[in-house]
């Protein structure tokens, strides 16, 4: 039978695109890459931002290099490394000339000072998931006889106290979940076939279906682990991520976090006697990172999308008044994986795959140290209002105390004399 040009012509746009498709290297999950939506920020960006951007903010100590060619007039980007296939973004001639940038979030805000947050969209991220999945996501230990302290749970609690407290100041306020459930359809039995993958990726041996127990030694190398791995530590983080990018679409996301140090057997935790508090913004890859197409292209859409600069401006009231509520010391990076972009040492920058998803301006929140002696007794004390002793201190509850920081840090930024 003949075969039409048209449609010759279309089986090999097909074939193009799916050794195109091959050719990628993607972090687990990712399919594909939509490259085209970059084509929205030529000539958007002059070329002395872009170079600041890359160089101080988001691929430091030259991560970008072989991956990114920055020229007079365009970058040269690789989507590709084999075979190598390319993109140019042609730059802004300057700051009067560059074209507008579209995104779903806004720069402004219409609050008034009693209702500083007025009309402002705000999506709430309690980290992890805590409940029945907490011992799975190694977000959970205790000593017997005491409260489990489960990352996951206690960020829903803060959520659920931020929310109204947001909602009173004018805020339209969602929650990217309100349950200790995942939100994901995946289940660690849908993902075997890819952790497989993964460990073969990874060349992983002598592997087993499943571990016996929380504290197996070898259950790094069970597919049962590697599944459960992608279920609450990448599928979850997506799917929330593409709803707040295709249906919330906020002004800010603010995600919930507590620190930790390791701390052993779950149930004879081993405790520090750091207490400490720091945020995070988005950026500082490693050459490595950058070797994943999906990775570089986030990264530069983060980039050009501007939301660098809320996002900083942001975190540095919500920064200080975290501080002021409290009065912890600043968390220091000995790694590196984060660079720090605050004269006080509370901001740091650093490359997770939420606040790299969120399209929009991040707020991610990293205080206390949850096997910290103090931090577990005031876990262990609950939530209550007002004020009790707890520890030889009379203090708020650690919940509530940590969402009066994040509401008092968004009305300063928020607040018109501030803007």
């Amino acid at each position: 039978m003949a075969v039409s040009r048209t449609l010759c012509l279309l089986l090999a746009a097909l074939l193009i695109s799916a050794m195109s498709a091959a050719a990628q290297r993607m972090t687990p999950l990712v399919k594909r890459v939509d490259w085209d939506r970059l084509e929205q920020f030529q000539e958007t960006i002059t070329r002395e931002d872009f170079q600041r951007l890359l160089d101080t903010v988001f691929a430091p100590r030259g991560a970008a290099a072989g991956v990114i060619e920055v020229r007079e007039t365009e970058a040269l980007i690789r989507k590709t490394l084999t075979p190598s296939e390319t993109m140019t973004l042609r730059f802004a001639k300057d700051a009067a000339t560059a074209k507008s940038v579209r995104r779903y979030w806004r720069t402004k805000a219409r609050g008034t000072s009693k209702q500083p947050l007025k009309g402002v969209a705000i999506t709430l991220d309690p980290g992890h998931i805590g409940g029945k999945w907490g011992v799975m996501e190694e977000r959970s230990f205790g000593r017997p006889g005491d409260k489990p302290v489960q990352e996951g749970d206690m960020t829903l609690l803060v959520a659920k106290l931020i929310a109204p407290k947001l909602r009173a100041l004018g805020a339209d306020v969602e929650l990217a979940r309100s349950e200790p459930d995942p939100i994901t359809a995946f289940t660690v039995e849908s993902l075997q076939g890819e952790a497989r993958k993964e460990m073969e990726v990874l060349g992983i041996t002598d592997v087993r279906e499943r571990y016996d127990g929380p504290r197996d030694p070898m259950k790094a190398h069970t597919v049962q682990w590697h599944a459960e791995k992608l279920l609450y530590r990448v599928a979850e983080i997506r799917e929330r991520a593409r709803r707040v990018n295709t249906k919330l679409e906020p002004d800010v996301v603010v995600c919930l976090h507590f620190n930790a140090d390791e701390w052993g057997e779950p149930t004879a935790p081993t405790f520090t006697e750091r207490n400490d508090l720091h945020l995070l913004v988005h950026g500082c890859y490693s050459a490595g990172e950058l070797r994943f197409d999906d990775q570089r292209f986030e990264m530069l859409l983060k980039l050009l999308n501007r939301s660098h600069e809320k996002e900083l401006a942001m975190s540095i009231p919500v920064a200080e008044a975290m501080q002021k509520a409290t009065g912890l010391p600043a968390f220091e990076y000995t790694t590196g994986n984060a660079i720090s972009v605050h004269p006080r040492g509370f901001i740091w920058a650093r490359n997770l795959l939420a606040n790299r998803l969120y399209e929009c301006p991040t707020v991610f929140l990293e205080p206390y140290r949850m096997n910290n002696q103090e931090t577990y007794a005031r876990v262990q004390a609950g939530d209550y209002a007002g004020e009790r002793e707890v520890g030889g201190k009379k203090r708020k509850s650690i919940f509530r105390e940590y969402a009066d920081g994040v509401v008092a840090g968004l009305a300063d930024y928020y607040r018109p004399a501030a803007r």
